[in-house]
């Protein structure tokens, strides 16, 4: 159904009318909200990504050598099964300016930062407990070779540990990219899109252009839009793994 209205003008009330692909020349060519937003969705998840994984990883691998493994792994995974419209409504709270203090939401050059800041929060739990399960299948005979032969430090970690886990890696980075390309409710809640559109993503432009302009074609248009990045990057991804990503035979 969606796939035909994005090539109508096709309002909640009134008149279709088969417009072509006019919709997705105006959001493409003509519409710079739209083009602010796919920027801003770029932006987050270039910053999102890299920064829960690592977060994660380093968490993980800290964790496998500590006594009280199962407490940490806890408390670090309580943020990711907390509803997020409860974390996000407290991260508000946190960040509004009170008094003379900055107000780092309406501010356009941090807006989008804190965002990111309140979504690695939440999301890097998850990663974790997935990089954590893998370490801790971490072969000893292979682990234990590496180090007869001399591999220890930096050098372990890249030429042994991380080869390792890269199947982990590899889930973990895909549905990471995913979700952040699909950002909806750390900036509606925390700026609304604000100031401006500063934090404005595709979701939240697909949803203006539905409810908000209601014009179902449009949105239509800017979801299929959205799914096409989104499948175009994890067919990347798919086709890169073959280099790096090493499976137990």
């Amino acid at each position: 159904m969606a796939v035909v209205m994005s090539f109508f003008q096709w309002p909640m009330l009134g008149t279709r009318e088969f417009v072509g692909l006019d919709n997705f020349r105006y959001l493409l060519g003509e519409d710079p909200d739209f083009l602010t937003a796919l920027r801003n969705t770029f932006v987050f998840t270039g910053l999102y990504v890299p920064l829960n994984i690592l977060l994660a990883l380093g968490l993980a691998f800290w964790i496998h050598r500590s006594r009280w493994a199962n407490l940490w792994r806890v408390l670090f995974f309580v943020p990711a099964i907390t509803p997020m419209v409860a974390n996000a409504v407290i991260w508000k709270l946190l960040l509004q300016a009170v008094g003379g203090e900055p107000n780092l939401l309406a501010d356009g050059r941090t807006a989008l930062l804190a965002v990111v800041a309140m979504s690695v929060w939440q999301g890097f739990g998850y990663n974790m407990i997935v990089f954590s399960a893998a370490v801790n299948e971490m072969s000893p005979s292979v682990l234990e070779a590496a180090s007869l032969d001399g591999a220890t430090g930096l050098r372990r970690l890249v030429s042994v540990q991380l080869p390792l886990i890269s199947p982990a890696l590899f889930f973990a980075a895909t549905m990471t990219m995913i979700n952040a390309l699909q950002v909806f409710t750390q900036p509606y809640i925390l700026t609304a899109g604000g100031p401006g559109n500063a934090t404005e993503t595709l979701v939240m432009n697909v949803y203006q252009a539905g409810f908000e302009s209601r014009d179902l074609g449009l949105a239509a248009a800017g979801a299929w839009l959205l799914f096409a990045i989104i499948l175009g990057v994890t067919a990347v991804q798919f086709v890169g793994q073959k280099r790096w990503v090493h499976y137990e035979s």
